[in-house]
Order: structure tokens, then C-alpha cells, then sequence
């Protein structure tokens, strides 16, 4: 299986310096690459195309998002940008993550706009695939304003390469100029991009039609008032598969994340990793210390565990559901399991053999074993660790070369089913190529968790995509546009139940969270912007 290899380019960053920096000059030297020189060669048009792939987004912005929401804790958030400072609320305009993530936006930005500004100074690549990596670029940025409207709403729109002083004078366009900018760029790359079809097996990776398209259902969705045409585009999707390209449901739900499947038919737009070459390496600290992990950074939250409904449909807390506190992992949505490791889990190792996990103080048999929790500081704070997206190929260190997959096939239909449920059109056909579908896939075999339940099915649909999608970072968008942040971010994140029974029921106290609605649904422009800028303005509260 052959994958692209995206790349920091030298010579690309050279030519940005170039045109940032110095004065045109009227010779292009003969024995290196200038400004007056580079684009006329089409390796590196290649080289810049792989440079703006390579800034699209991160491994560690993918996993350690879920420590924004509900869904998960870090104890650590120095080394992970600081999700633990945001999710308590004990932060200031000047944390290290909001000048980080803006820059880390806005030099993609830059990246595509001196690819667009540039490109056509080619003349020897085919003006059809020219006009095709092009498509690729304007994606990729439309991508990076749609984060950034997410994290700050009003946010400069810059179309065009700028310059330094430039820089320091623009001004915040209104978020919804911002998103009607990037659904038209969606709506003129679709136009343009081939299906995940069409392209050869050494271009597989590379933005498709149905990505385009999709990502554009994702932005109208976050709108929240835009549900009929958010419906029109799944509708197209998954209607019009010779048009958009095909996907489906993969057979078994493990197997999105394994290293066996990549490729496969529900992925949609995925970062590329490429064994020993380019490799991502969080899961030292997501996995089990008996597993080889260094420690745990990141854990799943009790009430993540708590979202996992039972193989009947039910809530644990409804009545009729079987839940038994003493046993209760047992008789659980399948995905649960495949997800979270939790104490008994059975853990298989890279070689082959099977491991239990022993997480509850005192569990192991082996007296000489390490305490899973909180061993010596380094084990799991909540009773939990993560198996989703372990990759047991990886190499030492747990260095991955994992795709990570940023839009799923899964996606379209649980955007679909919201939509049509926001619109008062939820029915049993519906419900059955949507969450019924996702269901059987996940394993549930009970007519009651299949059937069309019927009345107004948004705490379902919501409850869905969380479990569906969890430690895929998705979740802090849900619940900050669901307008639900004050609900679920304020209070304490539990734990298993390992704890002093007066307190909580004995489930772990782990980090206290605030949330404030009159501020914390944007994020504060970082401060040293602000110094540098006095034409931009800070979000209300700051």
C-alpha cells in the first residue's frame, strides 16, 4: 500500500522567507532556486503542495482535544497545550495555547495563500492537475478557518499572501463572512476534486469530492440553523455514490482503527502517517503501564463510561436498563469495550498474547506488579486508559505511522439523522440507515436498541455521536455548539469507582471544571496579537 508522504520542505521554507522578507530582485540566479525561479519547477510545486498537507493538523491536537470536553482528563497539560488549564477554567489571555494554535492556523494559512499567490508561474505541470492541487490547497485552508471560527468566532480573513506590516493592521471579519467563505471555496473544490474513486493507489490520501462535501455538511451543522441543506448534502452522499465517490460502513467497529484497514471504506479525509518515516507517538502515555506505556497523561472520564448505553438500548440510569453497579462493564454497548480499557479489560499485546488488566487497587494477583492506578504517579488518574487507535505495529515508543481520520463515512450519517430530526423529519427509515445502522455495526443484536423509539430523539442522536466518535475530537465541538459546555464542564470529572464510598458514591474525584457561558464559548485572541495589533479586538469578558 503505497502513501504520500507529506513533508516540511526545505526549499519551500527558504521561498517564503524569500517572499516575506526580501526585495524582488531582476536576475534569477543560474545554480539554486530563487523566487524568481522556484515555481517554474514542478518538484517543488510538489514539495510546497506536501508542505501545506504536512500543516493541515496535528496528532496531538486530534487526541488531547477530547481533554477540552467531557469526555476525558490530563493530568499533565504542560506537554499536551494545556487542555487541563482551559477545561478548569484557570487560564488567561496570555496561555501558551491560544498564541500557539492561532499561529500554528494562520502559518497554514500563509502556506496556502503563497501556493495560490505562486502556482501558475508553472508552466510545465498539466494545467488539469495544476488546477487539481490547487483545489487540494483551498481545502486545506478553508479547513484551518473553519477551526479557527470554532475557537474565536470574528477572525481575520486573509485570502492572499501578506506582508508583515500588512499584518499588523488587519482587522476581524465577522464569522459569518468567514463561513460563507469557506462553504463557497467547498462548494468550488467539490467542483473540481476527483473521487476517492478516481484517484490512482499512489494518490490515495490526498482530498477527495466527498471530503469536500462533507466538511461542508460538518461546517453548516456547527451553524445550527442551516439543517435543511446540512440534510440535502448527506442526502447526496449517500445517495449519489457514483458522483461523490463510495463509502460504507466498515464491517466490525475496531476495525476503522486498525493499522490492517487503512483505507478503508468509511474514511473520508485522514492525516497521513507513514511508518518509520512520519509517525505520531502519543500512546506512551494512553496505554496500560503493564503494556509498556511510560505513564498516563490522558484517561477516559467516568462519565464518558457512563454515556455507553446497555446492549437494550437503555441508559444505566433508566429504569428497566439491567445496570449492575457491582459488574458494570457487563452487557454494555460493544463500543465501549472497544474504546476504553477498563479494570478485567483484556489487553493484546503486539506480539500476539493476551493480557488482563488489572486497574483497581489491590486487584492484581501478582503481588509484585505495578498499581495501574496512580502508580507511583504515573498510572491512570481515573481507572481508565484508552485502546482506541492503538496501533500494535507500531515501534518502540508506540511510534505509529496510523492514519488518523479526521471525517468518517459514520459522521455523514449521524449528521444526516440530526438534521433530519432538528427538521421534524426523523422517521424509521431514517433512524434505521443512521443509528440503527451504526448500532448493528457496533454489535447490538436486541430489537429494543434497534427499533425506531420515535418522539424527539435528540438526547439519543447526541448521545450517539458521542460514544461513536469518542477520543476522535469531535466532542468539545458538540457541546460548545450545542450550547450544553455550562452543563457538562462544570463540576467535578469522575473517575472509576476506586474511591472513599461517602464521597460521590466512591467515584474519583479527578479535576474540578468551570465553565462560563458569557465566556468561555469563544476563546480570548492571544494577547500578544493584541500587542502587536491594535486593530483586532478581544472576544466580550477578556
Amino acid at each position: 500500500m503505497v502513501k504520500i508522504i507529506f513533508k516540511s520542505v526545505l526549499s519551500f521554507m527558504v521561498l517564503v522567507g524569500l517572499l516575506t522578507s526580501c526585495k524582488k530582485m531582476d536576475l534569477a540566479p543560474t545554480d539554486r532556486f530563487s523566487e524568481l525561479n522556484f515555481w517554474e519547477s514542478s518538484e517543488n510545486v510538489n514539495n510546497a503542495l506536501n508542505n501545506v498537507y504536512n500543516r493541515m493538523y496535528t496528532s496531538q491536537l486530534f487526541f488531547y482535544n477530547e481533554a477540552l470536553s467531557d469526555n476525558a482528563y490530563t493530568r499533565l497539560g504542560i506537554s499536551a497545550g494545556f487542555p487541563d488549564a482551559i477545561s478548569s477554567g484557570s487560564f488567561t489571555p496570555t496561555l501558551a495555547r491560544f498564541q500557539d494554535e492561532w499561529s500554528y492556523y494562520y502559518t497554514g494559512i500563509k502556506a496556502a495563500n503563497v501556493f495560490l499567490d505562486n502556482v501558475d508561474k508553472n508552466t510545465t505541470l498539466d494545467p488539469a492537475l495544476k488546477n487539481r492541487m490547487k483545489a487540494e490547497v483551498r481545502f486545506i485552508r478553508a479547513f484551518h478557518y473553519f477551526k479557527l471560527t470554532n475557537w474565536w468566532g470574528d477572525v481575520p480573513l486573509l485570502t492572499h499572501d501578506i506582508t508583515p506590516d500588512e499584518s499588523k493592521a488587519v482587522t476581524r471579519t465577522p464569522k459569518a463572512d468567514v463561513v460563507k467563505f469557506i462553504t463557497d471555496e467547498l462548494d468550488a473544490v467539490a467542483a473540481i476534486l476527483p473521487t476517492n474513486t478516481q484517484y490512482a493507489a499512489a494518490d490515495r490520501g490526498r482530498i477527495t469530492k466527498g471530503a469536500a462535501k462533507a466538511l461542508k455538511a460538518r461546517v453548516l451543522l456547527y451553524q445550527g440553523n442551516r439543517m435543511a441543506e446540512v440534510a440535502a448534502i448527506c442526502e447526496d452522499l449517500m445517495n449519489n455514490q457514483s458522483a461523490n465517490g463510495s463509502y460504507s460502513l466498515v464491517t466490525k467497529y475496531e476495525d476503522v482503527f486498525s493499522p490492517s484497514n487503512e483505507y478503508n471504506s468509511e474514511v473520508m479525509l485522514d492525516i497521513q502517517y507513514v511508518p518509520n518515516l512520519r509517525t505520531w507517538g502519543e500512546y506512551i502515555d494512553f496505554a496500560p503501564l503493564s503494556a509498556g506505556a511510560r505513564g498516563n497523561n490522558m484517561a477516559p472520564t467516568q462519565e464518558l463510561v457512563n454515556s455507553y448505553v446497555m446492549l437494550n438500548g437503555k441508559k444505566i440510569n433508566e429504569a428497566g436498563s439491567g445496570f449492575d453497579e457491582n459488574n458494570p462493564y457487563t452487557g454494555r454497548d460493544p463500543r465501549l469495550a472497544a474504546t476504553i480499557i477498563y479494570h478485567g479489560a483484556t489487553w493484546r499485546n503486539a506480539n500476539g498474547t493476551n493480557q488482563t488488566i488489572y486497574i483497581k487497587p489491590g486487584s492484581d494477583p501478582d503481588a509484585s506488579a505495578k498499581n495501574e492506578y496512580k502508580a507511583s504517579g504515573q498510572g491512570t488518574a481515573t481507572g481508565y486508559y484508552w485502546k482506541k487507535y492503538y496501533d500494535p505495529t507500531a515501534t518502540a515508543g508506540f511510534n505509529s505511522g496510523l492514519n488518523l481520520i479526521l471525517i468518517r463515512y459514520a459522521e455523514v450519517l449521524l449528521m444526516y439523522a440530526e438534521a433530519k430530526n432538528a427538521l421534524g423529519q426523523m422517521d424509521a427509515s431514517v433512524w434505521d440507515k443512521t443509528i440503527g445502522a451504526l448500532r448493528r455495526r457496533a454489535g447490538f443484536t436486541d430489537p429494543a436498541a434497534l427499533a425506531f423509539p420515535g418522539g424527539d430523539l435528540t438526547e439519543i442522536i447526541r448521545n450517539e455521536r458521542r460514544t461513536e466518535f469518542a477520543m476522535e475530537g469531535l466532542r468539545i465541538d458538540d457541546i460548545r455548539r450545542w450550547k450544553i459546555a455550562e452543563q457538562v464542564m462544570n463540576g467535578w470529572a469522575h473517575g472509576a469507582r476506586f474511591g472513599d464510598p461517602s464521597v460521590d458514591n466512591g467515584y474519583l474525584r479527578v479535576q474540578q471544571r468551570v465553565f462560563d457561558p458569557s465566556r468561555h464559548y469563544l476563546w480570548p485572541l492571544p494577547a500578544s496579537e493584541l500587542a502587536k495589533n491594535t486593530n483586532l479586538s478581544q472576544n466580550p469578558n477578556y
